[in-house]
């Protein structure tokens, strides 16, 4: 289990998730979002 060793050292920004790298760097990466629905068949062109 891990444990905080500092805080408030980097500027949280929303959608995003901070880890630490195997070098010991802080590292920022854009969390993906699920769920979108895509458009039903029926709705697209057919040829």
């Amino acid at each position: 289990m891990g444990r905080i060793i500092a805080k408030k050292i980097v500027e949280r920004k929303s959608g995003y998730l901070y880890y630490v790298d195997g070098k010991g760097n802080v590292c920022e990466a854009k969390m993906a979002r699920g769920g979108k629905r895509k458009k039903s068949a029926s709705k697209r062109k057919r040829r």
